[in-house]
């Protein structure tokens, strides 16, 4: 049973930085995928950047390349996500997620387990 708990959001100016945590408990290195998806106000929950079980990013969205990174902590298996130059269109809730099943899928529907999320709001 995995269980992923954010954090890290907040409110932060147009070209600051936050760095997001999501811790997984329960999750095993070398499996699955780990993944951040964002849900602006009005929109469906997007993907920002997936990560497979062996620490290699296999996806970031156009929107944000350049500007977030993922890094994964494997000894304390923690997972970030580093964002950097943040922008308004950038406010939205933060999830993270993982799949315990091979492969990194597109939807959220997809992934096994889902934190709460975490509220970034950038002016």
């Amino acid at each position: 049973h995995v269980q992923l708990v954010e954090s890290g959001g907040g409110s932060v100016q147009t070209g600051g930085s936050l760095r997001l945590s999501c811790a997984a408990a329960g999750y095993t290195n070398g499996r699955g995928c780990v993944a951040w998806f964002r849900q602006a106000p009005g929109e469906g929950r997007r993907r920002v950047a997936t990560m497979d079980g062996y620490g290699q990013t296999v996806y970031t969205a156009p929107s944000v390349k350049g500007r977030f990174t993922l890094v994964k902590d494997k000894d304390k298996n923690v997972l970030y996500l580093q964002m950097n130059s943040l922008k308004v269109e950038d406010t939205a809730i933060y999830y993270c997620a993982v799949r315990l099943n091979s492969g990194c899928p597109v939807r959220w529907a997809d992934f096994s387990a889902w934190g709460q999320g975490t509220q970034v709001t950038v002016s």
